[in-house]
């Protein structure tokens, strides 16, 4: 029984180091998740009013003529799909993967379109590495991005690839932050120009005001929309960073969260164990030696 009580303490004094470890963790999370949050809600309207008034002012000035707006038939679709460099936050990566998986699923069986992913984070292998999908470039994730400067060339790449024809759609997948403990995978059309995107059931779209139906471009549409246009997609992709940012250090912080209070339990079970062995082993010397001295007599 020594034995035994030996094997609980070690097993106690483990997983109370773990324990001190993902409590550690569940604060950076936390510090991380406070800053990332206030970024993705800092911009958040600004990139939903920008975008629709992109969507207005290309719908109702009638411009189509930006290399950036021209719609084609979709043969083949370029995925940037924004994940994470790290693990250990719960199903976040996991359920994008499988999300992203059925939309390309379905893309090939039912319209015979092939995608190709754009993977930001090393996580994002893991959709060749499980369903076999392709990946045609990789980039480095950022762990806490806060300039739209980083996201640059993601969005350079997607521009000249769909503006040089390889890809006839450009979209982007990322996980949407709607709380601290609800982040929904989403997957949004950037390239060419969409009224509807494809949302998870239950998600609904931004509540935006409607604008005029006027629109009085200086110098012209044309030159307007050159400058304009790029900005606001790199705004979109940078506005989806900020919200897998957030998204991730609340995964992470409440699964770290949830695995300390699961040592905690793990740890009281184990001391009334060791309690309830040690008492037995008391329990049975003294009834040895009892039965000694009873034999003695």
């Amino acid at each position: 029984m020594a034995l035994s009580t030996k094997t609980i303490k070690r097993r106690i004094k483990s997983i109370a180091n773990t324990k001190k470890i993902t409590k550690a963790m569940e604060m950076i999370s936390a510090v991380k998740m406070r800053r990332a949050v206030a970024n993705a809600v800092a911009t958040r309207a600004y990139a939903d009013l920008a975008w629709q008034m992109l969507r207005d002012v290309t719908a109702k000035a009638r411009l189509k003529s930006h290399p950036l707006l021209l719609e084609r038939p979709v043969k083949k679709i370029g995925l940037i799909l924004i994940t994470s460099n790290r693990g250990l936050a719960g199903g976040f990566s996991s359920k994008l993967l499988q999300e992203v998986h059925n939309y390309i699923k379905n893309l090939k069986d039912h319209n015979k379109v092939e995608v190709e992913v754009i993977v930001v984070g090393k996580k994002g292998r893991k959709i060749y590495q499980n369903f076999g999908h392709t990946i045609a470039a990789e980039f480095v994730k950022i762990d806490l991005t806060t300039a739209i400067a980083e996201i640059l060339p993601i969005s350079e790449l997607a521009s000249r690839d769909f503006l040089e024809g390889r890809y006839d759609q450009i979209s982007v997948a990322y996980m949407n932050y709607i709380s601290a403990i609800t982040q929904n995978p989403s997957i949004k059309q950037i390239f060419p120009l969409k009224q509807k995107n494809h949302l998870t059931p239950g998600e609904k779209p931004p509540q935006l005001q409607a604008v005029s139906n006027r629109f009085l471009f200086e110098p012209n549409p044309v030159d307007v929309l050159k400058t304009l246009l790029p900005r606001l997609i790199e705004m979109q992709l940078y506005q989806a960073v900020l919200e897998s940012d957030a998204s991730e250090h609340s995964a992470r912080m409440m699964a770290m969260q949830k695995a300390s209070d699961a040592a905690g339990d793990m740890i009281k079970e184990l001391n009334t164990t060791f309690n309830n062995a040690r008492q037995a082993a008391i329990t049975k010397e003294i009834a040895e030696v009892i039965g000694g001295a009873a034999a003695l007599e």
